[in-house]
Parts: structure tokens; sequence; C-alpha cells
């Protein structure tokens, strides 16, 4: 299964969130960290969600970079 990934830059750190997957984020020092952890957490949420017998969201995000005039 593919997740869509948000990264949020903040002063110190990436914030990730997966939009299919309500509580699922984390956090890393930069962008390329950030990428390398995502698997490991929607992968451990999963199997949280699983422990606990609740479904595993179906993804249905998409996400894109849209350009508008300045």
């Amino acid at each position: 299964m593919k997740y869509a990934v948000i990264f949020e830059q903040g002063p110190t750190s990436v914030g990730e969130t997966v939009p299919d997957l309500p509580a699922c984020f984390a956090v890393a020092p930069n962008l390329a960290e950030a990428r390398k952890s995502s698997a490991e957490a929607i992968a451990f949420h999963i199997e949280g969600l699983r422990e606990d017998g609740v479904p595993v969201p179906e993804p249905t995000s998409h996400a894109e970079d849209v350009s508008v005039a300045d």
C-alpha cells in the first residue's frame, strides 16, 4: 500500500503526517531523515491498529504541488 505523507518544515525539524492514518505522525531533524522514517512510522502505526483490532484505512489521499501566480 502507498500512503500520502505530508512533510512540514519547522524551525528545527521536519514533521510528517499521514492524512489517511489519523494520529500517525513523526518528527525528524531534516527532510532526508523524514523520508527514511516515513515507512517505519506507517508500519508501526498499522501494526498498532491491527493489535487493537481496528481496521486499517485504505489509502485514499493524493498530494500534488500546485503553482500559483505571485
